[in-house]
């Protein structure tokens, strides 16, 4: 009989597996980049700290973009399809993706929630994934663009305390600057902390309640999708006008946030 090789009787050595876990969905990462880049779709991960507004922020924006490019958004949540519903209600497909007990989404759960649609009819789809700032770091969705909010509800302190999320994404949101007046929150010491983790990182402030700063976010939106779409999909970037007033017509609509 084998002879127990824990040096504690009645413990057990576990293997560390997260490595295996990443490179396997790495590789479904990649096959949904491909995917993606196959029929043209641009695909944007937005990740934050839960309650910070990225549902409020998706629901304006596909109100501006609806009838100009066609939308798909995928909702992560570990219960309900709450978010999922406040899309739909805009008239914009939402798949929810619910996932228990896990605190972020993976690529393969991407990549079921695409067997149900035909990509051929979408020309951009955003991701809002679990709210949390650390273990969605970890984790390529496959996206062609990571976008992270931070409330100014949340601290000024967030960038260099969870630095992964701030150096794996592409935009820095400050949202809800509606609430400036009314919080101890410094734009520029939020500035200065995202620069400290990378010095190139682009920051916007926004209120997606009041409209302030929509204008801006969209035309980052439609300069990035204008720059992936090619000669292969003609047409597709003609439906994105320039974005001055897009962000004011949204603000007409106010959904709860």
């Amino acid at each position: 009989m084998p002879q127990p090789t824990s040096p504690v009787p009645g413990t057990v050595q576990c293997a560390d597996v997260s490595l295996q876990l990443l490179k396997a969905n790495d590789w479904a990462a990649r096959t949904v980049r491909d995917t993606m880049a196959a029929h043209g779709v641009m695909l944007i991960n937005l990740t934050s700290s839960a309650g910070s507004g990225k549902t409020l922020l998706l629901e304006k924006t596909v109100v501006a973009l609806k009838g100009l490019c066609r939308m798909l958004v995928l909702e992560g949540d570990l219960e309900t399809e709450r978010d999922a519903d406040r899309i739909r209600r805009h008239g914009v497909p939402a798949i929810q993706i619910t996932t228990g007990t896990t605190c972020h989404l993976e690529a393969p759960m991407i990549l079921q929630a695409l067997e149900r649609v035909d990509l051929a009819d979408v020309d951009l789809v955003i991701i809002e994934n679990v709210g949390n700032l650390v273990c969605p770091a970890a984790y390529d969705l496959g996206e062609s663009l990571r976008v992270t909010l931070l409330a100014v509800t949340e601290g000024d302190d967030k960038p260099r305390k969870y630095p992964r999320m701030f150096l794996s994404t592409d935009l820095v949101v400050l949202s809800k600057s509606d609430l400036l007046p009314h919080v101890p929150f410094s734009v520029e010491a939020a500035i200065a902390d995202c620069r400290a983790v990378r010095a190139d990182l682009e920051v916007q402030v926004l209120s997606a309640h009041s409209g302030e700063g929509m204008d801006r976010w969209l035309d980052w939106l439609r300069d990035r999708m204008a720059a992936l779409w090619t000669g292969d999909r003609p047409g597709a970037g003609a439906r994105l006008p320039d974005g001055a007033g897009l962000g004011a017509a949204a603000a007409h609509e106010t959904p709860a946030r």
